[in-house]
């Protein structure tokens, strides 16, 4: 069940037979030469669509499109929210979802630069259980959608070089899958982009210059995209069965 596509008595209705629900976040970003602005949040949100229309009894919240970018705000298109907002907006979305009577919140990210905040922010919403000693009425989970199980061998395997950090062929290849129309191409120079660390946008653009890390995209294809959204949707659709039959002690 897609929750922008159903009304509400229909989420009422489900709501008597699951509570789980997964939450694709990510973030609006540059993403190289020819990476969509939305690959990190479009490669979750593609395979938890893709994860639902395997399974119709998950739950799929609407997209979080917007996040950690302001290391990307040198580059036309990207769009950051700060720290704070972050939190906040986060923290909103979870409060509304429970209130409906979700319990198991399961956000799916597509950008590493949100997982720090995302910690901090279940830290916080814990904080304030914890300081009334009370158990909160949801349990929260974060995944990147490459740390699911066996995707990170999957890439490092149909990309054992260049794959990089930003910008990789992975993700460029997950989009191409999904959106064959929107494939781009580029004289990438060098054909592997540096490495380094990663600070405020200015030092990025200039470390970057196209914004890409350690990456070669060139290898992306939708063939390729595709095997990775097969393996990551049986993946997924593990990982949430396990953390919805998750017993909580005291419960």
């Amino acid at each position: 069940m897609l929750i922008h596509l159903s009304s509400w008595p229909e989420i009422d209705a489900r709501l008597k037979e699951a509570r789980t629900v997964v939450v694709p976040i990510g973030s609006n970003e540059q993403h190289g030469p020819t990476g969509l602005l939305g690959t990190d949040w479009m490669c979750p949100e593609i395979i938890a669509h893709a994860a639902h229309r395997a399974d119709d009894s998950l739950i799929v919240a609407p997209t979080f499109n917007i996040g950690m970018a302001q290391h990307h705000l040198a580059f036309a298109g990207t769009i950051s929210l700060r720290p704070s907002t972050f939190m906040a907006a986060i923290t909103d979305w979870i409060s509304s979802l429970s209130r409906h009577g979700f319990e198991r919140i399961y956000f799916l990210n597509g950008h590493g630069g949100n997982c720090a905040t995302i910690d901090a922010t279940f830290a916080e919403i814990h904080a304030e259980w914890s300081f009334v000693e009370e158990q909160p009425p949801f349990v929260l989970k974060m995944s990147n959608w490459w740390d699911l199980p066996g995707i990170h061998s999957l890439c490092s395997s149909i990309f054992p070089v260049g794959h990089g950090m930003h910008a990789t062929p992975s993700e460029i290849a997950v989009t191409q899958a999904a959106y064959p129309d929107h494939i781009k191409t580029a004289d990438y120079s060098p054909k592997i982009a540096p490495v380094g660390p990663i600070r405020d946008a200015l030092d990025y653009r200039a470390r970057f210059p196209d914004g890409r890390i350690g990456s070669d995209p060139a290898q992306a294809s939708p063939e390729k995209g595709q095997k990775i959204i097969d393996a990551s949707v049986k993946a997924l659709l593990e990982d949430v069965a396990a953390f919805s039959a998750e017993v909580r002690p005291g419960v």
